[in-house]
């Protein structure tokens, strides 16, 4: 760790600005074609990313926060931290393959510091299903490690290794509403040159980076000078989240891992994250629509007995922990949105890039969120270190990538939540889960339920290729265009009459769920 000093103990007042100089260990600097002034807007995952790679590559970076909270001093500290600009940092997160293995390429030293607070690695091959037999290990399972900590900690510990690079401005208690343009003579198009803050202050950059979040209000900032509408489409998920997060009672451990870790029950879905420093969070979400269930579910007591009638989350509420707070987490209006900000090969304003949810955000339910936004900032900071040169080629590359790598996720994410929202509408109605039609839809959720799902019990070449697409490490489609995996999953779904009973996830029907938590009442 030559080069890196011990943090100090960060401390921000409104508007107080940081600089810490010290020795720089992982220089980067001959990779970019012109060192740029570059503003990022936003200090969470996606913008304290796009700075860690920005400034690591010799660019200047200055990140405003709007929210005005201190530095916490350990991960316990973070968890409470004041973000309300961030408003899921209290929700289960998962942190996936793709983004672990970019760190590691990339950013060793921030995966260092994750593991000194309390983070560690799910390696793929340990904890396998009891049935699973004939399991090999390759070469190539040595890229489908996670990564377990809570988002908070996450995002403490990125920032202060952003802080102690000495490389970035970190102001606090700064927020941005609106943008500083000019008219570019060669492209006819607006340049943003700066910002404008909430104070009436201007600041001015080559390069503007909004990473603002899913509540970014770039599209009207746009709008503000001339630009737009933003192209967009959105799409509900339909859910609605609740999270509670607990910690292990001293002496006690997790329960084996091998077993599912969640379940989708149609009325309502569900999954345990293992966390850091002996903590977990569980998640339950219930349709939108369903106001009875999300009720229930945002109390407390209830919700700790829901988790118990469930098969996953069950073994982790048998006394062995406690929980942090008492207190449910509810997030609502959760949406699947994509904006434009490439039309047709042309960019609406040159010098501006939205990274992360700013730009595309996705139902939290698939647990990609913040390895999509670690991923969009290292594309952009690809396309910024070889085209800083050439604003109009900057974005149209960037958005290239975008389309490229990670659009195809969103696309599968609404594909997925359409028909989630078609099978819980039915449930929500009282229609038997269990009804056979030639609907092709209703065949292939049989597939996935009574052939993918045991599969990954017995199956090692089906659960290999599905943790590849779960880690976003092959395309959505691979694995139901892999014809092998595919014939495994068929053969295990034509053997259902034979096999033992599969060990239950939940109560099958909702009315019968609900009765279960009136009656532990």
């Amino acid at each position: 760790e030559a080069g890196i000093h011990p943090s100090p103990r960060w401390f921000l007042s409104p508007n107080q600005t940081i600089v810490v100089p010290t020795a720089y260990p992982y220089g980067m600097t001959s990779s970019v074609t012109r060192s740029m002034d570059i503003i990022v807007v936003g200090g969470g995952i996606s913008g304290l990313s796009t700075a860690l790679k920005l400034s690591r590559a010799g660019h200047r970076i200055t990140v405003l926060e709007r929210d005005d909270t201190p530095m916490p001093e350990s991960a316990d500290e973070a968890f409470e931290w004041d973000r309300r600009g961030a408003p899921q940092v209290r929700h289960s997160h998962a942190f996936l393959a793709r983004l672990v293995s970019l760190l590691k390429a990339n950013e060793p030293d921030v995966l260092d510091k994750l593991f000194e607070a309390g983070a560690t690695e799910i390696k793929f091959g340990e904890d396998l299903p009891l049935t699973m037999e004939g399991f090999v290990s390759e070469p190539e399972d040595a890229d489908l490690n996670m990564l377990t900590c809570r988002r908070t900690t996450f995002e403490w510990v990125l920032r202060r290794v952003v802080l102690d690079d000495g490389r970035v401005t970190f102001k606090t208690g700064v927020g941005v509403n609106g943008l500083v343009h000019e008219t570019d003579a060669e492209s006819g198009l607006e340049r943003i040159t700066g910002v404008t803050t909430e104070d009436g202050s201007q600041l001015t950059a080559d390069l503007v980076v909004v990473a603002g979040g899913r509540r970014s209000s770039l599209p009207d900032w746009l709008n503000d000078i001339g630009i737009g509408p933003v192209q967009e489409e959105v799409e509900d998920t339909g859910i609605i989240y609740t999270s509670r997060f607990y910690r292990l009672n001293p002496g006690q451990t997790y329960p084996p891992r091998t077993g599912p870790i969640g379940g989708d029950l149609g009325y309502i879905k569900y999954g345990v994250f293992v966390g850091d420093n002996n903590t977990f969070s569980i998640t339950l979400a219930a349709p939108s629509d369903d106001a009875e269930l999300r009720t229930k579910l945002s109390d407390p007591a209830t919700f700790d007995e829901a988790a118990r009638k469930l098969g996953a989350t069950a073994p982790y509420l048998d006394g062995r922990a406690t929980p942090l707070v008492d207190e449910v987490f509810v997030m609502a209006g959760l949406l699947n949105r994509q904006r434009h900000y490439v039309v047709d090969g042309k960019p609406l304003v040159l010098g501006m890039l939205p990274v992360g949810d700013a730009v595309l955000c996705t139902n939290p339910l698939y647990g990609r969120g913040c390895s999509i936004g670690y991923w969009g900032a290292h594309l952009m900071a690809q396309a910024i270190n070889e085209h800083s040169d050439d604003l109009l080629t900057l974005a149209t590359e960037y958005d290239a990538a975008l389309q490229r790598d990670i659009v195809p996720w969103y696309l599968s994410g609404v594909q997925q939540d359409a028909e989630a929202r078609r099978v819980s509408s039915s449930l929500l109605k009282g229609d038997d889960p269990d009804v056979d039609t030639a609907d092709p839809k209703t065949f292939m959720r049989s597939v996935l339920r009574e052939g993918l799902l045991p599969a990954l019990r017995y199956d090692p070449v089906v659960l290999r290729a599905f943790m590849r697409n779960l880690n976003l490490l092959t395309s959505p489609d691979a694995m139901m265009n892999n014809p092998e995996v595919m014939n495994r999953v068929f053969a295990i779904w034509q053997d259902r009459e034979n096999r033992p009973a599969e060990i239950p996830l939940g109560p099958k029907r909702r009315r019968e769920f609900l009765e279960l938590l009136t009656s532990a009442a």
